[in-house]
């Protein structure tokens, strides 16, 4: 009986333990599933979240590549800009050296980073990349591989062989921002830029002298030293440069470059056809400022200023006349050298040049070919016309520069001059007097011969002088 009830009490136990055990276990399968489905849940919001998130990180990607691009392109544009410009914007902190791109930069900083361990085995010389080492080789070598299909000139570089090929196709591509002046070398651009800037990096060291490019402060040092390398093999004259020799040669070879589109007349000289232009222009750019006349050279001003200065720089050294002009004093030579092939025929007076001869002859024929056109009177000099017409004019080009006072003709401003020095170079050789001019002295010498030219027409009475017969006139 006591063994029945005590099966009875564990079969109860074991029932309620069963039913508590199964129930935790609904319990547990429920907050499994729980989590299970949020953990589910989680996953697919992340994984959306990331979808989008890569979307949104696509979208901007693509938005940044086309800001990129436009950027990029900006700055290819501003590049290539600063070719034309020249304009150097990034600098090398270590040395100084300026580039117009960043990249050229990075390049060059190489050569203060890397160690350069290319060395040139016939000279030395050390690179940082093998192709520039290469390049280099052909120094040594002579190897030029890159060659013009137009003209056959030969280059080491194919950056030399670009350049070149500007000049067959006439490209110019560098251009002054200033006047728009256009060259086909960044190089040329450079120094053209200086006549803008006005400035000359090269300076000679004994003179103080600057130039805007190397080579002409190199012809410069050659004043200096007396040097002259350029020596001309017919005439042997010499020349401190190139350029001038072969300027120079012209004159032995007739060789005349400079031709006139409008009348087909040829120049040795470049300025020679440029002074020849004005002849067809009309242009006088060389003016006088003390009469207003214009010449078309600078020389020929030079000379006409010797008119107003009475500058007299030929002299002869035999007899001590002196000219104005150099080609009066090469005709008064042969006054001295006594050749004078020319002979008047009626007096025997003998000239060295024809036109003389042919002036001298008026006096005999009484011609007269040169006539005023406002009072008719007749000259046989074109000079002596040319002097006359100035009494119409009132023109007086001759201009002291002491008092001011203005002549119409050159000896008039000379025998003025003595007004002011006192020198009276005409002396009586019977009393002593002395005057100012030659005729002053003519006239005072019929006071000691007694010669009287000048005859009164009515009465018969002579006069020493034409003033006293005007005077005499007056009374009749």
């Amino acid at each position: 009986m006591l063994e029945c009830l005590l099966l009875c009490n564990i079969k109860l136990v074991l029932t309620l333990y069963l039913s508590v055990f199964t129930s935790d276990l609904m319990v547990l399968n429920e907050k499994s599933q729980e989590l299970n489905e949020t953990e589910n849940k989680d996953q697919n919001e992340k994984q959306h979240d990331f979808k989008t998130e890569e979307k949104s990180i696509s979208c901007s990607q693509t938005k940044m590549t086309s800001s990129q691009t436009q950027k990029t392109e900006t700055a290819n544009l501003n590049s290539n800009m600063r070719i034309h410009t020249g304009e150097r914007t990034y600098t090398c902190q270590q040395c100084g050296k300026s580039f117009s791109r960043n990249g050229d930069l990075k390049t060059h900083m190489k050569i203060h980073i890397e160690k350069k361990q290319l060395i040139c085995s016939q000279c030395g010389k050390s690179f940082t990349c093998k192709e520039r080492l290469k390049t280099h080789m052909r120094v040594h070598t002579g190897e030029k591989p890159f060659t013009c299909p137009q003209c056959g000139n030969s280059f080491t570089k194919e950056k030399y062989l670009t350049d070149h090929m500007r000049i067959h196709t006439r490209e110019k591509s560098f251009t002054c921002p200033q006047c728009g002046k256009s060259f086909t070398f960044k190089g040329r651009l450079k120094t053209h830029m200086r006549v803008h800037t006005g400035e000359k990096p090269f300076t000679c060291p004994q003179c103080g002298n600057s130039f805007t490019q190397k080579k002409y402060l190199a012809v410069h040092m050659k004043i200096h030293i007396g040097e002259k390398p350029f020596t001309c093999p017919q005439c042997g004259k010499s020349f401190t440069c190139k350029g001038k020799l072969k300027i120079h040669m012209r004159v032995h070879t007739g060789e005349k470059p400079f031709t006139c589109e409008l009348c087909v007349k040829s120049f040795s000289f470049n300025n020679g056809l440029k002074v020849h232009m004005r002849i067809h222009t009309g242009e006088k750019p060389f003016v006088c400022d003390q009469c207003g006349k214009s010449f078309t050279q600078k020389n020929c001003l030079n000379i006409h200023m010797r008119i107003h200065t009475g500058e007299r720089p030929y002299t002869c050294k035999l007899c001590g006349k002196s000219f104005s002009f150099n080609n009066g004093l090469k005709v008064h030579m042969i006054n001295h050298n006594e050749k004078k092939p020319l002979m008047c025929a009626q007096c025997g007076k003998s000239f060295t040049q024809k036109h003389c001869l042919n002036a001298h002859m008026r006096i005999h024929t009484g011609e007269k070919p040169y006539t005023c056109p406002q009072c008719g009177k007749s000259f046989r000099h074109k000079g002596s016309l040319k002097v006359h017409i100035r009494i119409h004019t009132g023109e007086k080009p001759f201009t002291c520069k002491l008092c001011g006072k203005s002549f119409s003709f050159s000896n008039g401003l000379k025998v003025h001059m003595r007004t002011h020095t006192g020198e009276k170079p005409f002396v009586c050789n019977q009393c002593g007097r002395s005057f100012t001019e030659n005729k002053l002295l003519n006239a005072h010498m019929r006071i000691h011969t007694g010669e009287s030219p000048f005859t009164c027409e009515l009465c018969g009475k002579g006069f020493t002088q034409k003033e006293n017969l005007k005077n005499h006139m007056k009374i009749h």
